[in-house]
């Protein structure tokens, strides 16, 4: 895992990759789960038998799971060392590109493609990758920007 450990440091990698996680299994119960939480029980999430016969020959994690999942997984790929607090900002684009099939395994990787010094830190876009093992387009991509502030 990389440490970002200051303002100096975090400005000198933009435009690198920032590390990869560690594979993640997506198993029906997380599956279920995030549709008990959110609500969306729609059958190609969590009827099995039906989802069997359906587009993607098997149930598949909300596209919402994946992007749910990217702090978890990018604590795995890069930190930002220090007590500056952050803060997220918001999304500037994301898109799910491939299911996330039930069983598959995901992992994050991390660019972090932005760096703006802003009055009390830092601004940065970090661009989340997730890939699905054994499958050439990723699930998702994700642009996230971070406040680093300063106290």
């Amino acid at each position: 895992m990389r440490v970002l450990n200051d303002r100096d440091e975090i400005k000198a990698a933009e435009g690198t990759e920032l590390g990869v996680s560690t594979w993640l299994e997506i198993s029906q119960e997380r599956i279920d789960m995030f549709a008990d939480a959110t609500g969306d029980h729609q059958w190609i999430h969590v009827d099995p038998h039906k989802a069997a016969t359906g587009p993607f020959g098997a149930t598949v994690a909300h596209g919402y799971l994946t992007l749910s999942l990217i702090p978890f997984l990018g604590a795995q790929a890069f930190a930002f060392a220090g007590e500056t607090a952050r803060v997220n900002y918001g999304l500037d684009r994301v898109r799910f590109m491939s299911p996330v099939r039930v069983g598959s395994r995901i992992r994050d990787r991390v660019v972090l493609s932005k760096v703006n010094e802003i009055e009390r830190g830092q601004q940065v876009q970090l661009t989340h990758t997730i890939e699905i093992e054994g499958v050439e387009k990723p699930a998702c991509v994700a642009e996230a920007i971070v406040l680093l502030m300063d106290s």
